[in-house]
């Protein structure tokens, strides 16, 4: 599975939170069986304790254990520190393409039973992605079947390739180019991502290529190819494992010591670290037609990686812009003027860049250069003067109580320690990360815009209705 980046997040990553708490007490000091009131997540003095315990196997395996004895379940959350961007030329596609072929079986696991094994075992939330950074499997079992989860986590991770033949790969590769022509060569407006970020991007940036793959990349792959870019990044010093939930840590070290501790070590993979900027130095319009009802116009910029200063203030811009029937663009196009169906503006957070992306899909054969002023005034208005105290305070609220409700479960608390611990090196960033929205200001709203947003350093992206053109659209006009 492919997904796709919510709001506030990485390319493909969730967003995550805990319980409220006062400052100075964890989790766990706190836990009750009864939900938690939603309200106090922003309040002034309250603050939030994620505890854990990081350690290393001398394979190279990281290993953060969380406990949370509230429900008896406990989540597995693997991450391997390989995406898109570490593939290569030639080779785009293959860490979606792992994460398909590795479900279908290992050396001790039958080929598609890795899913009836927890199926059995009463696993929730079970499956993998990918994305532009990394790739993740996780599973939420029973306390008691921590042990499976695990057994079957190493198996793969050690033993795939004593499975996974010529055969399973040629499969699986068939089903990732059907994945991508169901969501991206058939989808309407479907191919206009691709051509957005192959323009912001440029080959040399690993950002250039989009998760999916091309089928060109695919089909010219060889088994071997694929043996050897698994050799090179699914081995246990490029890998993270999060054991969150209601664990003894004494027994769970001793699992992972059983399961992964025998499993050697691989190669330094050299995965991509650290911020690679875009040299996008002018303004790009893109002209796509799309068999398609709608016009859509598509606004987008490179801006700062996740947690990287600006990155939280433009959050909030995006907020200020097009969250909910009040923000500025929603309020003018979709209520106002009535020529817009629908406005969203994101921040897409990812560990070299992010983008953030404005898109306007109008009303049927409503003007595109028209709806594409007033964007451009609304974004002078925020750029001249800060916005009122109240567009930031719900703007606030709503990033903080998407932080503090997307990890209530367990599963989003596991997944939240390994972001943490990949893109900043502290597994308990997440106060840190609610002080980001806490301080930001009206003034540094209208900061982040103009220094990130500039009119002339960014695409512009116009989709015209055309009859007999491809649903997913077909550049006509621009740079690819």
């Amino acid at each position: 599975m492919l997904r796709r980046t919510p709001r506030r997040a990485a390319f493909g990553l969730v967003s995550l939170a805990l319980l409220a708490v006062p400052t100075g007490l964890s989790l766990a000091q706190v836990a009750a069986p009864t939900p938690p009131a939603p309200a106090p997540a922003a309040a002034p003095g309250m603050r939030v304790s994620l505890p854990f315990e990081k350690y290393v196997l001398s394979n190279g395996l990281e290993v953060i254990l969380h406990e949370d004895h509230r429900t008896p379940v406990v989540a597995v959350n693997v991450w391997y520190h390989v995406g898109s961007k570490d593939e290569g030329p030639g080779r785009n596609g293959f860490a979606h393409l792992f994460e398909h072929v590795m479900f279908q079986g290992s050396r001790n696991v039958g080929e598609d039973q890795f899913f009836r094994y927890l199926e059995r075992a009463g696993a929730s939330d079970r499956n993998g992605t990918t994305n532009t950074d990394r790739t993740n499997y996780y599973e939420t079992v029973p306390s008691g079947e921590l042990g499976l989860a695990l057994w079957l986590e190493s198996d793969r991770m050690g033993f795939l390739l004593d499975h996974a033949n010529d055969e399973t790969f040629k499969s699986q590769r068939e089903v990732v180019k059907n994945e991508r022509r169901q969501n991206y060569e058939n989808a309407p407006y479907g191919l206009v991502r691709q051509f957005v970020r192959s323009t912001l991007f440029p080959k040399t940036h690993p950002y250039h290529r989009l998760t999916i793959g091309t089928p060109q990349d695919l089909d010219a792959a060889t088994f071997e190819d694929v043996r050897g870019f698994f050799k090179r990044y699914y081995v246990p010093n490029n890998a993270t494992l999060v054991i969150a939930g209601d664990l003894q840590p004494a027994k769970a070290k001793e699992l992972v010591a059983k399961y992964f501790g025998g499993l050697p070590r691989g190669a330094d993979a050299k995965p991509i670290r650290g911020p690679v900027p875009s040299p996008l130095t002018k303004e790009v319009r893109l002209d796509v037609e799309a068999g398609v009802t709608l016009p859509r116009i598509v606004i987008s910029w490179t801006t700062p990686p996740h947690y990287a200063p600006g990155d939280a203030e433009l959050d909030m811009v995006s907020d200020v812009l097009a969250s909910g029937k009040s923000s500025r663009l929603y309020k003018r196009l979709v209520y106002d003027m009535q020529i817009a169906q629908s406005v969203t503006a994101s921040q897409e957070s990812a560990e070299l860049a992010s983008v953030f992306e404005i898109t306007v899909t109008l009303q049927k054969d409503k003007n595109l250069d028209e709806a594409f002023k007033v964007v451009d005034e609304e974004l002078d208005k925020l750029r001249a003067a800060p916005p009122a105290a109240a567009e930031v305070d719900r703007a606030k609220t709503r990033a903080l109580s998407g932080l503090v409700f997307g990890a209530e479960r367990v599963t989003g608390r596991a997944d939240l320690l390994n972001n943490y611990n990949r893109r900043t090196g502290d597994p308990g960033f997440f106060e840190k990360d609610l002080a980001r929205y806490e301080k930001v200001a009206p003034g540094d709203v209208t900061r982040a815009l103009a220094t990130y947003l500039p009119k002339d350093k960014r695409v512009v992206t116009f989709v015209r209705p055309v009859a007999d053109a491809p649903r997913a659209g077909r550049l006509v006009g621009g740079m690819p």
